[in-house]
Formats: C-alpha cells, sequence, structure tokens
C-alpha cells in the first residue's frame, strides 16, 4: 500500500508548484519544505544515517577543501565546456584518483554534474564560487562545525542544562577558550571577516524586510519624515558592512534624509570605496548611547538574538535617549519562532545561538517581555511568505512627560 502520507505531499508539491511557476512569493521556501518533508516520509532509518553522518559531513569537507584550492572558482571559469578532471587535479596539486573520488561525491550530492568525461560547474556551485560564500564555507567548517559535534560531550558535562554565561558553552569547550564567541572571533582573524561574509550570505536572496509587502516603508518611515527633527531616516544598528542599507537605498530611491550605517571599528575598516556608498558609515559600539539623535527609524537586524535577555535589554536602553517620543520607530528584524510550525530555517539557527553564542531564539511572548521591559512597546509584527525573519515595529511606551511649571 502507497505511503499515504507521501501521497499528500505530492499532492501539495503539483499546486505549490503551480504557485512557484505563477511567482507567488514564498512558493520557492514552501517547495523545498515539502520536498524534505517527502524524503523523511520515504527515507528508512538506515538511508537516513547514510545521508545525515555520512553523505552530509563528507560533502562539507569536501567544500571546505575545494576552498582552498578554489576548485569551484576554475569549474565557474570554465563555463559550459567544463574540465577534464585529471586536468584539473594536476593543475591544483592533487592526486588524479583522490580527486575523482572527492568530485564524484559531490556530482552524487548535486553540487556539480559530470557529462562526455568533464566535471561541470552548476548554478549553486557557481554561486557558492563567490568570494561572501567560499568565506561562508570556512567560517561553517572551522566554526560552527566543530561546536555542534560538541554538543553531546558539552551537555553532558553540564548535566543537561542551557548555558546561563557568555563564555561556557559548546563553542568554548569545542575551542579550549574562556573567551566569548564575538571576542574569540577579534582575537582569531580572519574570522571575524569571514563571520561577517557568513553574514551577508546568509541573508543573500531572502526576502528584506524593506521589500513591497513586508515592511510598508513608504507609509510608516517616508511619510511623516522630519528634517527638522533629525537628519537621518533611517540608522542601521550593527549592519555589517552595508550590504542591507545598499539595497534599501537601491529599493527606494529618492528617499528623504540620511541612511547610517554603525558597526565595529573592524568590520567597518572592510567598506571599499566608503565616499561612494549609499550611506554614512561609523564605528559604534550598541553598548555606548546612540550618537545619532531623532532618526526617523533604527534598524538592528538579527542583533538582539545574539545576546541574552539582560544584554538586548542593554542595547535597547541605548536606543532610548536618541528616539522621539511618537516619531521614532524602532525595527527588529528577527526570528520570531513557532512552537506549533518550527521551520528549519529558525530552529537551525537556534541551535546556532546555543551552540556559539549560549542563547536562543524567541517566540513572539519573549519579545515582546524583552521589548516591554526596555521601556519601548510593540506595534506590529509584520511577516512575509517564505522568511525565517519577522520585523518587529517599537516605539518609546510613552511620551516623556512634560516638565512641571
Amino acid at each position: 500500500m502507497a505511503n499515504q502520507h507521501a501521497s499528500s505531499i505530492l499532492e501539495n508539491l503539483a499546486s505549490t508548484g503551480n504557485a512557484y511557476v505563477h511567482g507567488q512569493p514564498g512558493s520557492r521556501e514552501n517547495l523545498i519544505e515539502l520536498s524534505r518533508q517527502l524524503i523523511a516520509s520515504l527515507e528508512i532509518p538506515s538511508e537516513f544515517l547514510q545521508r545525515s553522518f555520512w553523505a552530509e559531513p563528507a560533502m562539507s569537507a569536501h567544500l571546505r577543501l575545494a576552498v582552498d584550492l578554489n576548485i569551484l572558482g576554475l569549474l565557474r571559469d570554465a563555463g559550459p565546456d567544463g574540465l577534464d578532471p585529471e586536468a584539473l587535479a594536476e593543475k591544483i596539486g592533487v592526486q588524479a584518483s583522490l580527486f575523482k573520488r572527492l568530485m564524484r561525491h559531490l556530482v552524487a550530492m548535486h553540487v556539480l554534474t559530470y557529462s562526455d568525461g568533464k566535471i561541470h560547474a552548476t548554478t549553486l556551485s557557481n554561486g557558492l564560487a563567490a568570494e561572501d560564500y567560499q568565506r561562508s564555507i570556512m567560517f561553517c567548517y572551522d566554526v560552527t562545525r566543530p561546536s555542534f559535534n560538541n554538543f553531546p560531550d558539552h551537555f553532558k558535562r553540564v548535566g543537561f542544562v542551557e548555558p546561563t554565561t557568555t563564555n561556557d558553552g559548546p563553542f568554548n569547550d569545542a575551542f579550549s577558550t574562556p573567551l566569548p564567541f564575538f571576542d574569540w572571533l577579534n582575537a582569531n582573524p580572519p574570522n571575524i571577516q569571514n563571520f561577517a561574509s557568513f553574514m551577508a550570505s546568509y541573508r543573500a536572496g531572502k526576502p528584506n524586510w524593506f521589500d513591497e509587502g513586508f515592511y510598508p516603508v513608504k507609509e510608516r518611515l517616508i511619510e511623516g519624515f522630519d528634517a527638522s527633527i533629525g537628519s537621518a531616516l533611517l540608522v542601521d544598528v550593527g549592519g555589517g558592512r552595508g550590504h542591507d542599507m545598499a539595497m534599501f537605498a537601491a529599493e527606494h530611491k529618492g528617499h528623504p534624509g540620511d541612511i547610517v550605517l554603525q558597526d565595529q571599528e573592524a568590520v567597518i575598516g572592510e567598506i571599499q570605496d566608503k565616499k561612494s556608498q549609499p550611506f554614512i558609515a561609523t564605528a559604534h559600539d550598541f553598548y555606548t548611547p546612540q550618537p545619532v539623535i531623532g532618526a526617523r527609524a533604527y534598524s538592528l537586524h538579527s542583533i538582539l538574538h545574539d545576546w541574552d535577555d539582560e544584554h538586548g535589554s542593554r542595547i535597547l536602553e541605548n536606543l532610548k535617549p536618541a528616539l522621539k517620543p511618537g516619531y521614532s520607530r524602532v525595527l527588529l528584524n528577527e526570528i520570531v519562532l513557532s512552537e506549533e510550525e518550527p521551520t528549519l530555517a529558525a530552529t537551525s539557527m537556534d541551535m546556532m545561538m546555543l551552540g556559539h553564542l549560549n542563547v536562543r531564539e524567541r517566540t513572539e511572548a519573549h519579545w515582546r517581555t524583552i521589548i516591554e521591559g526596555a521601556g519601548l512597546r510593540v506595534i506590529n509584527i509584520y511577516r512575509y511568505p517564505g522568511s525565517a525573519e519577522s520585523l518587529i515595529e517599537a516605539e518609546l511606551a510613552e511620551a516623556v512627560a512634560a516638565p512641571k511649571i
């Protein structure tokens, strides 16, 4: 008898495929999720073990090796003609028989293809050949994988409880360091640069909070902008190298006011041609008072999830003196966990937080507790089909009382 659950998934795949053909938002992500459900319904335990514990770890190891040898870049540059595996092996200094075995597995994992005696790039491998993705592979393999592998030993050691400090978690055990995650990244270059590339890559190709249909930028930010209150339309706090703000400026041409990018000095120093950027890039520590007063909005993309409730509250507290009551908005672009329908994107990021920063992703109730505890109030939570992240819009809970005469 056919697997009835699989049959139901196949029906959903067909209807979702039609939605994808017609460009319906979220349909691509739904197809991927349904495909995972289909595999889970069909796969037997031995196949699950082979894929999860052999095939996928081996693939990640091969991709890490490919970064050092620029294999994906060479295949990308070869174009549709592809490359002879023996000639490529000789060029990069790898034994031909070993090289063929490694590449054969990447073909089996659909990262590459093989035909007419040659290895060929794919759309996926060409994307992974870009510098940010190459550095992301380095970060994920060198930093995150050891932490995940250390979960069993770490949690056994601490009695199977969640971390409560910034420097005693799976990451600290894996790297034998007392330093918190970000301090260790800064102290061990080029990890902080690789992390910045990872964050840029993590966001690439996904819906942005300022896209049409996600958050109403024109109605909520641009309309009502008042330069007499503050010259900045938008301040991106902890915004990396400006990936979000460059896209915001391109998508909302003719916007009033300034766009300000803030991050650590080391990250800001990586931005090329600062004067030609559509934003003002400045170094700022978000544990100190916000220096840009009276901006229309302050955006924090995946910032508070890096910190526990106490530190998250401090970050929000340092924004408050800069906020104009009834005018300034705080925009938190964050995952809002669902207990009923958790997504792989949300739970895998929660595991990233557990493994490296000893913190967590939060439910809506948890977010409201932190935001309201910092003296702000949630105006609305905006969601978009297929996006793991939501946009939480907040403002000062109440206007500052006028001084008594």
